[in-house]
C-alpha cells in the first residue's frame, strides 16, 4: 500500500493527477518543490560558511527534514505507528527508534 492510497483512505477522496503532493505554490503561484526549497536552503547555508569547514552536512540535512516528516506523519495517522510506518515504508521498530530519536515518543 503506497502512502497516497493510505492518504486517499483517510481522506475517502480520489487523489488529484493534476497536483504533486510534495509540491506546493508560493506566493506568485509558482510552483515549488520539496527539492528546490532544500537545494535553496543549503545554497544560503554554504553562502554563509565563508570558508569555515563543514562536516556533518548529511546528518544536518536528513535531521532537519526526518524530524517534521516523522512528526506529520505521526499527525495524520492520530500517533498510529502501524499506519504511520506503513506509510514512510519503514519498520515499526525503525519508526520508535527514530520517533524517539526526535524526542518524538
Amino acid at each position: 500500500m503506497t502512502a497516497e492510497t493510505l492518504a486517499n483512505d483517510n481522506l475517502n477522496t480520489p487523489a488529484n493527477d493534476d497536483v504533486h503532493p510534495l509540491h506546493t505554490a508560493d506566493n506568485g503561484g509558482h510552483t515549488v518543490t520539496l527539492r528546490d526549497s532544500v537545494e535553496v536552503a543549503l545554497k544560503n547555508y554554504f553562502a554563509q560558511l565563508d570558508g569555515a569547514p563543514v562536516t556533518d552536512v548529511y546528518q544536518l540535512v536528513l535531521s532537519e527534514v526526518e524530524a517534521p516528516l516523522l512528526e506529520q506523519v505521526m499527525k495524520y495517522t492520530r500517533n498510529n505507528q502501524t499506519k504511520a510506518s506503513t506509510m514512510l515504508g519503514l519498520n515499526r521498530g525503525t519508526l520508535r527508534k527514530k520517533l524517539k530519536q526526535y524526542g518524538l515518543l
